[in-house]
């Protein structure tokens, strides 16, 4: 038998429509339905490894998890990787296509539609209700022709959609409405409910609000949600979020220099969440401010990003607090920029050229089109505690450096090791969600540490169907799936 499924749309980007889907298929798997999350196209930096072998958007691996399923590659058919101001790399089931310009792609991106529709396909045919997330806004007119992420999938599939507006971007009443006023009657016709998400005060305040939303739209208003407080402690897909992300107030100081292609940055999020930690983001225009240990980050272009550390001033800093004893450690990007050369002699992530390395660690690297995608299971060589983690990357690297290994998986290497062992680069993401690793890698800053991170996510997400049942009306929200 097919699922019934229904499709979440946003009036903008960031108006809660991952966090929603997130807390209803948590909800709906707490009442024994068999649930799935999808997403047609996805553009975010920040991936998960899937278990059939590919990556997909992290949301929608977030999302697998409140289903209680493992992430496959079906979940988000299409995920484009931005590696600058106009382009992309392009996933399709996981594995890469190619790096396209954004005019390239648009004209194109009809030809993916059936890619999209066979992941919603085999979602369908193994569970009850498939959840589907639209992308960005869905009055985006100019972009409607070949659309496969919101009304260009609603449409061909034929799903019933439910639009949601953020209340605390203020103007949520145009936004809702104005969106029927835009885009095709055939479009709006899919549109089953409207919603307003993240109230804050006295719901009943709203209510005039409500009656002239559904009055003006000729569909029932739900809602409103109320803000919940407790997202922050879930991992956060767009690169945004750092902006409004708790950083903690501990003693122990961890720097991480912004990027401008920061990747894989929910490898922080255990970090910030310690109470013995400050984690601080240094946004561009700024010096590194003192630290125990700096964090370089995975990129999604290493030496574009490198080029930009170094027009920051940020690799004297580095250099200069290394000299007086902080610790540095590069993860995945951040690993291949401590070594002391980059090679991308085939233009893989950008203008094919080389780059200096900021010469921490005695490794090399060449970039190359494979892609490792695997998750791990590994032993952090220096405390001997298990890591879980997981490999996302393009490159070999080589040299005397990794005769010091960061991490063993199995009987293979991973990473490197200074002589004096305060420089550390590793591959593997995910790492600091291993509670006993992560307060022995923080030493003193967490020794009276209780945070159990993926027990506390487990809770948030609980939390979270609980907050979604007490504010909507979730039998009249499975009714309109079809």
């Amino acid at each position: 038998m097919t699922a019934r499924s229904i499709m979440f749309m946003g009036t903008g980007s960031d108006v809660g429509k991952s966090l929603l889907v997130a807390g209803l298929a948590r909800a709906y798997a707490n009442r024994g339905l068999r649930v799935a999350p999808f997403k047609p196209q996805n553009m975010s930096n920040n991936a998960a490894v899937t278990a059939d072998g590919g990556e997909i958007g992290r949301a929608q691996a977030l999302q697998a998890r409140a289903a209680r399923r493992e992430p496959i590659t079906a979940m988000n058919p299409v995920l484009l990787k931005p590696e600058g101001e106009t382009g992309s790399s392009v996933i399709v089931r996981g594995q890469r296509r190619g790096s396209y310009k954004a005019r390239d792609y648009w004209a194109k991106r009809h030809e993916l539609l059936p890619e999209v529709l066979g992941g919603y396909n085999e979602l369908a045919a193994d569970c009850d209700l498939v959840l589907v997330e639209g992308a960005g806004s869905a009055s985006e007119v100019n972009l409607r022709s070949g659309d496969i992420a919101n009304f260009g999938f609603a449409s061909a599939a034929d799903k019933p959609v439910v639009l949601i507006g953020d209340i605390q971007r203020g103007g949520v009443i145009a936004a809702l409405v104005g969106t029927f006023a835009v885009i095709d009657p055939a479009d709006a016709a899919l549109i089953a409910a409207t919603l307003v998400n993240k109230f804050q005060g006295d719901p009943q305040l709203f209510d005039d609000g409500k009656q002239f939303i559904a009055e003006r739209t000729d569909r029932p208003c739900l809602g409103p949600i109320p803000f919940f407080a407790d997202a922050s402690k879930l991992p956060a897909e767009d690169v945004l979020a750092l902006d409004q992300l708790p950083r903690g107030q501990g003693a122990y100081r961890i720097v991480v220099p912004r990027l401008p292609r920061i990747s894989n940055f929910d490898d922080l999020d255990p970090l910030r969440l310690e109470p013995g930690v400050s984690l601080d983001i240094a946004e561009p225009g700024r010096p590194l401010p003192p630290a125990d240990l700096i964090i370089l980050p995975g990129s999604k272009s290493t030496r574009a990003d490198l080029r930009a550390l170094r027009e920051q001033g940020w690799d004297i800093d580095i250099l200069a607090q290394h000299r007086t004893g902080t610790r540095v450690l590069g993860i995945c990007g951040g690993y291949q920029m401590l070594g002391t050369i980059v090679f991308d002699r085939d233009g893989v992530e950008g203008p094919a050229g080389t780059s200096a390395g900021l010469g921490l660690l005695d490794v090399s690297t060449v970039l190359g089109a494979t892609k490792e995608l695997r998750v791990e299971a590994a032993t952090h060589v220096a405390s001997a505690q298990s890591i879980s983690g997981y490999h996302m990357h393009m490159g070999v690297t080589s040299g005397t450096g990794l005769d010091r290994p960061f991490a063993r998986i199995g009987n293979a290497a991973d990473g490197a090791v200074s002589a004096d062992g305060s420089v550390m680069g590793t591959y593997l993401h995910g790492l600091f969600a291993a509670d006993d690793f992560r307060r022995s890698f923080l030493s003193a800053a967490a020794a009276t540490s209780t945070l159990a991170y993926e027990r506390m996510v487990e809770q948030t997400l609980d939390g979270l169907a609980a907050h979604l049942e007490r504010h909507l009306d979730l039998d009249y929200i499975l009714g309109l799936a079809r």
